[in-house]
């Protein structure tokens, strides 16, 4: 003899010898022999018993009548709900679940086309498991280029998208709608005199079709950059040195307006285009820099002679006033007095004769 307690909570499975023989409910149970055991299931949770078939159970009338059952289709899920608060979503497959406490609630949804509904809320797929659903985000400044199986659908503007792992393979190339930078760095490139120079370059972009550049272009941004080497190689390869460096805006202009011309071809339009660096050789550096020191030195020559000239000729011009003028001649003699007794610790003079003349002859040596 064997006592069974089955709580209020609870119900049970009698099985003798592995068949199910019996539906317990709550109370005390007395059970003769050894040949039978007892599955006990919480009513809270759905009702299942592993390795047994759930039609085993409900052909039994007091156990079907306590249970709701539901039975999910190929290509659709179930959004269960337990006193209306979301509880778990339901695959393919036939359920049951104790209706005894609880009011269950079950939302078809048809997962036969990827994107999700408007009908599914969207705070649920943060309790979705994530293996049934792909989450999509477009930022503000992107587009982004929905396809299913590689066939291009639509383009998603921004916000945030789910679409149902139903089979189907879904991708959503995301584009920037920005104003995008190109730079060339270090570029080698030959000038007409055989001068080897490394150019760096930029210049800004924006797309014009989401959707052609991704799928008439294997990979637009190299094809930029090797149109950008190109121009560029072609630009310099017509001047000389001195007139590259001579001419750095207008080689600006002419790569911006060779860029125009392709623009459509690879679905941008171009902005700006600039030169940012030359680098010479380290030899031309040296030799420019020679060129440069010897025509500073020039120009300082130049202007010392100038200044030379000028000096003298003011000498000149004083010398004509003061020998034209015995005033202006004495108030020069009395300021050159003053700047030397600045310099003078002591002068020593007699009496006899007044004190500038002594002080003039003193000057003079005589």
């Amino acid at each position: 003899m064997k006592t069974i307690i089955i709580n209020e909570n609870q119900r049970g499975l009698l099985f003798k010898n592995g068949k199910f023989a019996a539906y317990l409910k709550p109370g005390k149970h007395v059970k003769f022999g050894c040949s039978f055991s007892v599955e006990v299931l919480h009513t809270g949770s759905e009702f299942k018993v592993p390795g047994y078939n759930l039609e085993i159970f409900l052909k039994n009338a007091e156990l079907a009548g306590e249970v709701d059952v539901v039975d999910v289709a190929d290509e659709t899920l179930a959004l269960h709900f337990v006193n209306g608060k979301y509880a778990g979503t339901l695959t393919s497959g036939k359920y049951a679940f104790f209706k005894i406490h609880d009011k269950h609630e079950f939302r078809p949804v048809d997962i036969t086309t990827p994107e999700v509904s408007d009908a599914v809320p969207q705070y649920l797929f943060a309790s979705i498991p994530k293996y049934l659903f792909t989450k999509v985000e477009v930022a503000d400044y992107q587009k982004a280029r929905l396809c299913y199986d590689g066939k291009f659908v639509r383009l998603l503007e921004q916000g945030t998208y789910y679409f149902w792992n139903n089979g189907t393979k879904v991708t959503a190339g995301l584009a920037d709608t920005r104003l995008l930078q190109m730079d060339i760095t270090g570029q080698e490139m030959m000038t007409l005199d055989k001068v080897a120079l490394r150019i760096n370059f930029v210049c800004s972009y924006k797309i014009t079709d989401y959707v052609k550049i991704h799928t008439e272009i294997d990979d637009y941004e190299r094809q930029i950059h090797i149109l950008l080497q190109l121009a560029l190689r072609e630009y310099v390869g017509r001047y000389r040195l001195d007139e590259i460096l001579e001419n750095k805006e207008q080689m600006s202009s002419a790569m911006l307006a060779r860029l125009k011309e392709k623009e459509a071809g690879y679905f941008v339009t171009f902005s700006d285009a600039g030169v940012k660096d030359i680098i010479l050789p380290g030899e031309i550096r040296n030799i420019m820099n020679t060129v440069l020191i010897a025509e500073k030195k020039a120009q300082a020559n130049v202007i010392t002679r100038r200044e030379e000239v000028a000096s003298t000729r003011s000498l000149l011009n004083t010398a004509k006033l003061m020998d034209e003028n015995q005033t202006l001649y004495k108030l020069k003699e009395l300021e050159y007095l003053e700047k030397i007794c600045d310099n003078v610790g002591s002068i020593s003079v007699t009496g006899g004769t007044d004190l500038l003349s002594q002080l003039t002859k003193i000057l003079k040596g005589a």
